[in-house]
């Protein structure tokens, strides 16, 4: 089975400073029939203005996954963790029993534009941890790169949870293939461009939810950035 959610169907939110695009359930924005994908809590795309950002504010049990399209990412966090997020890298943090933390935007005249990922730990509670990986530009030009699982590994990042990330850059002819497992679902979001998902034409924002399929099948991308969840 293949859902198609288009980006003028998320919830929006217009802080001023803050721009928000939400794909699923998130603050202000409640829709019964959008609150997850299996594990994959949040998807939050956001734009957040020169000199401001999210003020230190505290989360729980959520591995909370940073992927920067365009600008840079300040982060500071309670576990004594500061960094700097650009894109090519990807950030997790594991909420655990609880972390504090905040992201501005430093730069003076651009935005900076991101994704916010959540996704369910498989376990509450676990330590709160950081981690924050480059991820290799060929690997990922034509071809789906793994940023995050739940082993870890060279560019890439341990998430507390039977979920594999993979990103990808298309254009022109290049095309990947994904097989799922049995049992196995997948969702696929479009970060930019354009891109035939499973033969399903999909622009900037929109989602592909695909359930029983056997493959995640991508190409036709017209200078397409986007994000391929494997989910239990």
């Amino acid at each position: 089975m293949i859902e198609i959610r288009h980006s003028e169907d998320r919830g929006h939110a217009d802080h001023g400073w803050l721009k928000s695009f939400h794909s699923f359930s998130f603050a202000g924005y409640h829709d019964p029939a959008h609150m997850g994908f299996g594990p994959l809590r949040v998807i939050n795309e956001d734009r957040i203005g020169p000199g401001t950002g999210f003020p230190p504010h505290g989360h729980r049990d959520m591995e909370i996954l940073s992927y920067v399209l365009e600008g840079a990412l300040a982060h500071q966090d309670s576990l004594g963790n500061g960094s700097v997020i650009r894109p090519g890298e990807v950030q997790r943090m594991s909420a655990g029993r609880g972390v504090t933390h905040a992201e501005y935007n430093h730069q003076r005249e651009a935005d900076t534009h991101f994704l916010q990922i959540w996704i369910e730990p498989a376990a509450r509670g676990i330590d709160p941890g950081y981690e924050q990986c480059v991820i290799d530009p060929d690997a990922r030009h034509g071809r789906l790169a793994l940023v995050a699982s739940p082993q870890g590994g060279p560019g890439v990042v341990r998430i507390h949870q039977d979920a594999w990330l993979h990103a990808g850059c298309f254009d022109g002819e290049a095309a990947a293939r994904l097989p799922l497992r049995p049992g196995r679902r997948a969702y696929v979001h479009l970060a930019r461009g354009r891109l035939q998902v499973n033969g399903h034409p999909l622009v900037a924002g929109d989602a592909l939810k695909l359930t029983g399929e056997p493959a995640v099948e991508l190409g036709a991308g017209e200078q397409a950035e986007v994000l391929v969840f494997d989910l239990p």
